[in-house]
């Protein structure tokens, strides 16, 4: 996260990671870079290629997300009501080669937007697990 972000402060106990990341203005670049990445990067083509030609829609519904589940305000929530991520994407054929591209868009994207490397580390944690809760085909 970069110096002039707000809830760029030392994290106290109750500073939650949507906080830290500088809130819906720093969840959305954080998002915003993740999908430039997916749609720019040669390497990413395989998930790139389940999403739809226009990227709009996904960065919303991942934005609205993000926030949530970072501790900020519930708007996937508010809008679809529980996210039921593992049925929500196992219309798309997802395995070991799309979860990894995804992860290393999103980590990219981190590493880009600066996101302090402890919270980063433990996004990443996180991140993995879902994204490979995913999975729902072989390779």
């Amino acid at each position: 996260m970069t110096t002039g972000d707000a809830g760029a402060a030392a994290p106290g106990p109750q500073t939650t990671p949507f906080e830290r990341l500088g809130g819906e203005a720093g969840v959305r670049a954080l998002v915003d870079r993740f999908y430039d990445l997916m749609d720019l990067e040669p390497a990413a083509a395989g998930i790139r290629a389940l999403h739809p030609r226009s990227l709009d829609g996904s960065r919303d519904k991942l934005f609205w997300f993000l926030c949530g589940w970072l501790g900020g305000p519930d708007h996937y929530i508010d809008r679809f009501g529980h996210p039921r991520l593992r049925a929500r994407h196992l219309p798309y054929a997802i395995g070991i080669a799309e979860r990894d591209q995804w992860l290393a868009c999103m980590a990219r994207a981190m590493a880009e937007r600066e996101v302090d490397a402890a919270l980063a580390e433990r996004l990443a944690a996180s991140f993995f697990g879902t994204a490979d809760w995913m999975r729902n085909k072989g390779g």
